[in-house]
């Protein structure tokens, strides 16, 4: 029997890892197991165009699907699986129906799942945003004049608020504990995005969170932590995720925040050492910062899968075959967002600066065009643009490139 790699997750990493399996030169078996029934497709659109205007299911899902390399020939897909368990020492899955796979190796790309809020009251009437039947669904509730509360003011909550509201909702947007994706924003050019939200007729909510869900049967509308209220037909809940690791577990691994991998994405044991032929990928990995020398993190940005992907199926390959893995570029995160028509580039870090700096603009008006450097002393560790040219972005790219100091042990 021939050699066979299993990838566990079939979205964008686990297509990404199979073909970049084929790309270093694997010529035996690549099985993807998923357990969405759809083949990958790109999600940030789903927040954004998907969302205003979806067309059939059909449709949705043809201006969404990737086309995979035509060099990535021979991969086999097991769509609507679920993984039930695994056992790494006898390199084994077993899935939802209790078969049993064997691999040589393993790619773990099986990503996130949306966090749900923690508060009591009824569930109907609560959406969330992942998956392109998730996009399908809230579309079609979100009517002209629907009341609709946008619970978390990350990029997925941002963007569903813009959305609802250039549909005609009436929109208010549940901060939480900070302003609008100020995480990876920084508190000035968060204050510029609030400010657009509002000018669109955005009511958002400083500073509070939910308490309870008010109704009976399906929610009417939401108890904040201040003592106020706020009535609602549909809810969307964006308050982040969980990294789908059930199926790892007692496998001596630190499942702490997904997967604890080495800079090459091998994946590590509680002792720190690699357990032999297992990487991961996407934002399921979490990976150290060699670009910056900074502890590792799990990154959940777009070009993750496409960029770790290119460094762990080598890795694994190498692993298999009894090599030492081969050196790789460091990847460099990167994102983009885009409210009410702005967009938001981001590359490098910046939700680990010490300290901003406004290379040009007003982040008060980031539609107007602005740049805001991150730094951890005198390292530019990021750069977030808005309302700039391409051209901007990529100079600041450059700039953040040439300032990584790279860790090499």
């Amino acid at each position: 029997m021939g050699q066979r790699i299993i990838v566990a997750g079939a979205s964008l990493g686990g297509l990404r890892a199979a073909e970049q399996l084929r790309a270093a030169g694997w010529e035996g078996e690549i099985l993807v197991v998923g357990e969405e029934a759809h083949p990958p497709y790109n999600r940030p659109p789903l927040s954004k165009d998907v969302l205003a205007a979806p067309g059939t299911p059909e449709e949705a899902l043809a201006k969404l699907a990737f086309r995979p390399r035509r060099s990535a020939t021979g991969i086999q897909w097991r769509l609507g699986t679920r993984i039930a368990a695994s056992n790494l020492t006898d390199r084994t899955i077993t899935l939802n129906d209790g078969e049993e796979l064997g691999f040589d190796g393993l790619v773990i790309a099986t990503g996130l799942r949306p966090a749900r809020v923690e508060a009591p009251g009824p569930l109907s009437g609560r959406h969330v945003l992942r998956s392109i039947d998730d996009a399908l669904a809230l579309h079609a509730v979100l009517l002209p004049g629907t009341r609709v509360a946008v619970i978390g003011s990350g990029f997925i909550g941002c963007e569903s608020a813009a959305t609802a509201a250039s549909l005609g909702c009436a929109v208010t947007l549940v901060e939480g504990r900070t302003g609008p994706m100020e995480r990876p924003l920084g508190s000035a050019l968060s204050a510029g995005v609030r400010e657009m939200l509002s000018r669109r007729g955005v009511d958002c909510r400083e500073a509070v969170s939910v308490v309870a869900y008010r109704g009976e049967g399906a929610c009417t509308g939401i108890e904040l932590s201040d003592g106020s209220t706020v009535s609602a037909d549909v809810i969307i809940e964006a308050v982040g995720s969980h990294a789908n690791v059930e199926w790892l577990q007692g496998n001596g691994l630190d499942l702490g925040d997904g997967v604890e991998c080495d800079r090459y994405l091998r994946v590590l044991a509680v002792d720190g050492q690699p357990v032999p032929g297992v990487v991961a990928v996407g934002d399921i990995a979490r990976y150290p910062d060699v670009r910056n020398g900074l502890p590792a993190r799990r990154v959940e940005h777009w070009a993750t899968p496409t960029d770790t992907a290119k460094i762990a199926a080598p890795a694994l390959i190498a692993g298999i075959v009894g090599r030492t893995p081969a050196e790789a570029p460091a990847p460099l995160p990167s994102f983009w967002t885009e409210i009410f028509g702005t967009r938001i580039n981001g590359v490098g870090s910046p939700a680990l600066a010490e300290e901003t700096r406004i290379l040009e603009g007003d982040p008060g008006q980031p539609q107007e065009g602005v740049a805001v450097g991150y730094y951890r002393g005198n390292t530019l560790i990021g750069v977030v643009n808005a309302g700039l040219p391409a051209s901007r972005h990529l100079h600041y790219r450059q700039l953040v490139l040439d300032a990584g100091v790279l860790v090499t042990n």
